[in-house]
Order: structure tokens, then sequence, then C-alpha cells
């Protein structure tokens, strides 16, 4: 696979809410570094991503949105094989939203930090 397959692949996991299909799309030594969670390494994403449907299933009041992740304004460069990819991420029906900047190579997705967009406390 590519590194751009992989980043399709990656926003296919997010879009689905799909851990099974994200896992597939990272490297080995990946890490998702997340502001309110902290660094989240490979063997931990799992977890992490079943919190995250937890705090968006009692936003909502139950079940989760489809998709459960909207991906837009999506950018992408590619330097000596690594690819850089910026995008807005939005959990459709609640305030969560946000930026991420993703990074790819040859072997999966390496890296990924994320942003709130919220309003700062007065």
């Amino acid at each position: 696979m590519t590194a751009a397959d992989y980043l399709g692949m990656y926003a296919e996991g997010w879009t689905k809410g799909d851990a099974t299909t994200l896992l597939k799309s990272v490297s080995d030594d990946y890490i998702f570094d997340d502001p309110n969670t902290g660094k989240i390494k490979k063997n931990e994403f799992a977890e992490y991503l079943t919190g995250m449907k937890e705090t968006v299933r009692s936003i909502l009041g139950g079940g989760l949105p489809e998709p459960f992740l909207e991906l837009s304004e999506v950018v992408t460069q590619e330097n000596d094989g690594v690819i850089t990819a910026w995008a807005w991420w939005v959990v459709p029906g609640t305030e969560i939203k946000g930026g991420g900047l993703i990074k790819v190579g040859p072997e999966g997705v390496r890296s990924e930090v994320i942003t709130y967009y919220t309003k700062l406390p007065d």
C-alpha cells in the first residue's frame, strides 16, 4: 500500500468510528495526541476510541451519529514519500470539532495531533 492508501483507510476508519480499520492503517510506532487525553500508542487506541464513543453517546443521549466523524477541508503535502495532511473534523450532532495534523509514511499513519475548536473560559 502507498502512503495515500493508508491515509484513505485512516479517514475511512474515523468516519465509521471503526478501530479495526484505523489500526490496519497505522504504523507500529503510531501516536495519537489528544490534548484532553495525552499521547495514545497504537496498542491503547481501541480503548481511547471506545471512551470517545461513550462521551459522544452521553452528549447525544444514546446512539452514535452516522457518519461517526465528518472530515472536510483536507489538505495534503508530499515530501520524500511522507504525506502531511491537515483536516477539519466534526462529530455530527455535537459541539465536538477541531483540526488534525497527520503524518503518513510508507509503513502507514505515523501520528496525528488533534486540536479542539472551543471558546476559552471567561
